[in-house]
């Protein structure tokens, strides 16, 4: 099977910096076609300059996903500038601490609209046009979805308590929607992360001198990875070399969940 995403079209949301922002390029350096999406106009501006060009393998485009209109006219302007949709990687999160004992200050709500609804409500609307661009195909794959997730689901750190329920409850909707998408040939994976330098990350550290320390002492690789070291487990799951994989949440954390203890940042 081949690892190629080349001739594809990918929508990746949380692509204006970070994570998202390596995948995106990664996915368009692979040779695919791609809708870098996020709410930071300006952002996206700098980093990917004018994208409303004739024949360019790459667009952006500015919204709050948290808006069902938004959802529409993402998967629209996609559809104008590329007929199709065959991938979707919803990278889009949200990093906010805790206070487990403050209804005020837990952030749940919060960090459920933005890591969980925003992800189910975009595979919901992906998902259909996928299951239309195939309709008459009787075999062969109509679709892959990637989840970014983190190694916070399954840590038991209080401070985190927003964040690592929403993070489990993506985990979770990525297994159920694996089944109900399966008949349709569409597949939906996740990549949970820890000790990678996302956006979240390299804001903490400015605020906490002491969190590179600890989590490369948490580290079994000794090291924190750059963002772009996400993109080619996402790419394995975007494409055919994946075929038979759904459900599925791998790990990207250099070994970190083997022995890290709660009280080290779940990053």
């Amino acid at each position: 099977m081949s690892f190629s995403i080349e001739g594809k079209t990918a929508i990746v949301t949380g692509a204006a910096n970070g994570v998202g922002l390596a995948i995106g390029r990664h996915f368009v350096d692979q040779g695919a076609n791609v809708v870098f999406a996020d709410m930071d106009d300006a952002r996206l501006g700098q980093e990917l300059g004018d994208t409303d060009i004739d024949g360019s393998r790459y667009r952006s485009f500015a919204c709050d996903l948290r808006q069902k209109l938004s959802i529409a006219n993402l998967l629209s302007m996609t559809i104008d500038a590329y007929d199709r949709v065959d991938i979707l990687v919803n990278a889009s999160r949200q990093m906010m601490t805790s206070d487990p004992l403050d209804p005020a200050g837990d952030n749940v709500e919060e960090l459920i609209q933005q890591n969980l609804m925003t992800s189910l409500r975009l595979t919901q609307a992906i998902s259909k046009r996928m299951i239309k661009q195939a309709k008459g195909q009787e075999s062969g794959p109509a679709g892959s979805i990637i989840n970014l997730s983190s190694i916070a689901s399954r840590l038991a750190n209080p401070e985190l308590l927003g964040y690592s329920i929403s993070a489990a409850a993506l985990d979770q909707m990525t297994r159920s929607m694996a089944v109900a998408l399966a008949p349709h040939r569409i597949r939906v994976n996740a990549v949970a992360f820890g000790s990678v330098m996302s956006a979240s990350l390299k804001g903490a550290l400015k605020e906490n001198e002491g969190y590179r320390d600890e989590i490369i002492d948490h580290t079994p690789l000794g090291r924190i990875a750059g963002p772009g070291e996400v993109s080619d487990a996402v790419q394995y799951l975007a494409s055919d070399a994946s075929g038979f994989v759904t459900g599925e949440i791998i790990t990207v954390d250099g070994g970190r969940t083997l022995i890290d203890p709660v009280d080290a940042p779940a990053h």
